[in-house]
């Protein structure tokens, strides 16, 4: 199994101190400690995925729960023409690689250093630490990526720069232990995923290009 090189330390610290307790002070209680970093190196695991859907199709960014697909009152500064958001909630327990949403290239990223309220408040997006990346598709399209911390999240991690371009899928960074990603989309794409929905991040697709269609609609079906 793969996982990202974040995690390391973080599954280190706890695993050489479980070894020591175990050798000098408690079995059980090193014990705990080693299963401890055991489980925070699965938090980074980062397993390959392959892109489901054909030309057009937008596909999740993170791997989680959808907590909203639909219009929104408040449009991000960075694309004002995106009307339509899919905000995606990732617990603990999910594989918190991120991944792009369609094959373009970086226009602009903006950090807000902000609070750790609930990630799946709905005013998350708005006051808590965040990083939102402006993606111009090679279709032509603007969407916006935004990395949302929640409150257990205390580091976001993005690996990309503005004039980076990438394909759809590709991982651009993560965030650690519990958080959501939103995304920003124009009212060309019509949305494909309903709140519930659980969806893996560089596999789901949750969006599709209208000027495209779908598999469907293409083969006359």
């Amino acid at each position: 199994m793969k996982f990202a090189r974040e995690g390391y330390v973080p599954a280190a610290i706890p695993a050489v101190a479980g070894i020591a307790v175990w050798a000098f002070v408690s079995p059980i209680a090193g014990a705990i400690l080693i299963v401890l970093a055991i489980g925070a190196l699965l938090f980074f695991r980062d397993p390959e995925r392959t892109p489901e859907g054909g030309e057009g199709a937008i596909i999740s960014p993170a791997d989680g729960k959808v907590v909203y697909a639909g219009p929104v009152d408040r449009r991000d500064p960075l694309a004002p023409d995106c009307g339509l958001r899919v905000s995606i909630f990732m617990s603990p327990l999910n594989v918190h690689i991120n991944r792009m949403p369609a094959a373009g290239t970086v226009q602009d990223i903006r950090y807000n250093k902000g609070k750790f309220e609930a990630a799946f408040n709905e005013k998350a997006a708005e006051v808590n630490e965040s990083s939102a990346m402006l993606v111009k598709t090679q279709s032509g399209l603007d969407l916006v990526v935004i990395q949302i911390a929640g409150w257990l999240a205390r580091r976001i991690v993005c690996k990309v720069a503005p004039g980076a371009t990438l394909q759809r899928g590709e991982r651009f960074g993560l965030i650690m232990f519990g958080s959501r990603v939103d995304v920003y989309l124009p009212e060309t794409v019509s949305i494909t995923t309903r709140v519930g929905d659980r969806v893996a991040a560089g596999r789901s697709v949750i969006g599709q290009e209208r000027s495209f269609g779908s598999d469907e609609q293409r083969s006359g079906s």
